[in-house]
């Protein structure tokens, strides 16, 4: 199953994988079901084949040394037996880079044969672990210097060259190793900049998808709950007083020809803002401000007691956005009040001028009598209350002393 595969290499590794260092490709391609050691490639076998020569190539030429000092041809012999057990443990440092590096600070001490070895140990040691370690083991190296070449002194250079040489060898080798450490650090930090900026691309997108849905949700909600609930009521009137006269049932069916006809409209807008990704240019104009005696007078078609109280100071004025979302929450609130207090006169108060704002107020009495529960999904008034907030305006709605219910909102318009 892909779900059970590792992680790919990224794609600019992915052609030249035998490129890199295992230690980098656990980093990059991490298999849950594999936490040991990772395999060596190709480029490992290369470096620590290199590394393996080069300890034993420094093995040999300090091994003439030795056969130069005046010491006992036994303790030469177990000086090179011992140089010869170091170069072989330099395969093993990637396993165990701070335990051979320790064992090599003595083994080097006693043995001139294993100098090779111990360099590559304490620069393996640099490249894979912090520099507290490499500081211990690389000190603990310089220290002892003087001492070996005090008690083996090299027979062609004077004592200061041999000690101050080895010591900037040291230097070398923890320095080069240090390097090559921060150049993988920077592109493991590379990598998850990369992956850090994918993931935050990726929730940036979904977030933006989600303000989307909430968007045309709320739209959906404005416009079509209340078309829809005009052809409740009307529909509703006409279940419940089949023998109304033959004027007012016409009257009642054409407003619910003419609403279901509005609501379609509405829902093809919205939909073909779903299929092409953006506003439809030739689609109807957003209602504004001066829209809103429109929405009244149709409530009042509809049968709803509703009294228009306006004024507001050059209402061309007002900007798009403010008026649109005061025609929404007017069209909220008529919608509110047509579900839960049928039949109560209903005020919508609209006054303002520029540098004061804009106030909507919609207010109904308590409803005479029992009203049928109907249902609704509380997110009109959410969604309401979240445009006036975008516009830099706030809403309130609640229930009043008589019992009422309103809604007032504050836009700015400046």
């Amino acid at each position: 199953m892909s779900g059970d595969k590792p992680e790919p290499v990224p794609q600019a590794f992915a052609g030249r994988r035998w490129l890199l260092p295992s230690a980098l490709i656990k980093e990059f391609e991490p298999d849950p079901e594999r936490s040991g050691r990772p395999r060596r490639t190709a480029r490992d076998w290369v470096v620590d084949f290199s590394c393996f020569l080069l300890a034993v190539i420094i093995g040999l030429l300090t091994a003439d040394t030795v056969a130069d000092e005046d010491i006992p041809v036994a303790l030469a012999a177990v000086d090179q037996i011992i140089g010869a057990l170091a170069c072989a443990a330099v395969w093993l440092r990637r396993r165990w880079p701070v335990g051979l590096a320790i064992a090599m600070v003595p083994v080097c001490f006693v043995s001139n044969t294993a100098g090779g070895a111990g360099v590559v140990a304490l620069f393996t040691l640099a490249v894979h672990r912090p520099f507290r370690y490499v500081a211990w083991v690389g000190g603990a190296s310089v220290a002892l210097v003087p001492l070996f070449f005090w008690l083996r002194p090299d027979p062609e250079i004077p004592y200061g060259w041999t000690v101050f040489l080895a010591a900037m060898l040291t230097g070398g080798v923890v320095g080069w190793g240090m390097f090559v450490r921060s150049k993988r650090q920077l592109m493991l930090s590379l990598r998850d900049r990369a992956r850090r900026a994918e993931t935050e691309a990726r929730l940036r997108a979904e977030q933006a998808q989600r303000l989307a849905r909430e968007a045309i949700a709320r739209e959906m909600h404005d416009v079509l709950a209340h078309r829809l609930t005009l052809l409740s009521v009307h529909a509703g009137a006409l279940e419940f007083r089949p023998d109304a006269p033959r004027e007012e049932i016409a009257r009642a069916a054409g407003v619910i020809r003419e609403s279901a006809h509005e609501a379609l409209q509405d829902l093809r807008e919205i939909i073909g803002v779903l299929r092409a990704g953006e506003q439809d240019d030739a689609g109807r104009p957003q209602p504004t401000l001066a829209a809103l005696e429109a929405l009244v007078t149709e409530s009042r078609e509809a049968g709803m007691k509703v009294t228009l109280d306006q004024h507001v100071t050059e209402p061309a004025a007002v900007p798009a956005s403010v008026g649109r979302t005061a025609y929404r929450i007017a069209q909220e609130g008529l919608t509110n009040a047509r579900k839960h207090a049928p039949g109560t006169e209903v005020t919508v108060t609209v006054a303002g001028a520029p540098g004061e704002g804009l106030s909507v107020a919609v207010r109904n009495p308590a409803p005479d009598g029992e009203v049928p529960h109907v249902p609704g999904s509380g997110q009109g008034l959410i969604g309401l209350t979240e445009r006036a907030t975008l516009t830099g305006g706030r809403l309130q709605h609640g229930s009043v002393a008589d019992g009422g219910f309103e809604v007032r909102a504050w836009l700015p318009w400046g």
